[in-house]
């Protein structure tokens, strides 16, 4: 671990980092809205323009918190095994850039240029959709299984079980839960606490 992560996630140690779903979110097998967001291309992207998915990989993560750094490597490869299997990555960044600047739309062309983001990294633009998910850290991720022309709801929470140490971690929680899609089943885990930071609300 390279000592820029190291001093993100000492940072971030003296966070809150639990919560609980936020009210009106989804859970667990309610039917998910679609939406259409700014993609760092200048692009509009929504889940309709992918015709052939089987399902999403929705995670609502940013520029700034130590957490979404830490995890980016991970998401990264995520879209990268997932994708060709019918589940690709969509990123969204939901906090205000007047509260936090390091997530602004122009940062955030940065950051996915920096790091080479195979997926959409869309700005939630007016902070409308992050609210009707219920997400409330970055990252919280949403899995979505296309089910008769839905969005079904299959997992929500934590991309798995140790942010600091990807190789440490024994219970990855979204590649289980798709792993289970693919093969026809529901997940074993459908529900755990996000970790991370505060969507960051405009005031």
């Amino acid at each position: 671990m390279n000592a820029y992560i190291s001093a993100l996630l000492f940072f971030a140690l003296s966070m809150t980092v639990t919560a609980a779903p936020a009210a009106g979110g989804y859970e667990v097998g309610d039917k998910a809205t679609d939406f259409t967001l700014k993609n760092v291309d200048g692009s509009m992207v929504s889940m309709a323009d992918y015709g052939d998915a089987k399902g999403f990989i929705v995670i609502f993560t940013c520029n700034h918190c130590p957490y979404s750094v830490a995890y980016e490597d991970r998401i990264i490869d995520l879209d990268n095994m997932y994708r060709p299997l019918g589940y690709p990555v969509i990123a969204v960044n939901p906090n205000d850039p007047d509260v936090q600047p390091e997530d602004s739309f122009d940062k955030m062309i940065e950051r996915a240029e920096e790091k080479e983001f195979p997926f959409p990294y869309l700005f939630d633009d007016g902070q409308k959709i992050y609210p009707q998910y219920g997400a409330t850290r970055t990252p919280h991720v949403y899995v979505l299984e296309k089910e008769q022309g839905d969005l079904i709801v299959r997992y929500i929470g934590a991309i798995d079980n140790n942010y600091g140490d990807a190789d440490a971690a024994d219970e990855k929680y979204v590649a289980d839960a798709v792993d289970a899609l693919l093969a026809g089943s529901r997940p074993e885990v459908s529900s755990t606490k996000a970790i991370g930071c505060s969507i960051k609300k405009k005031k």
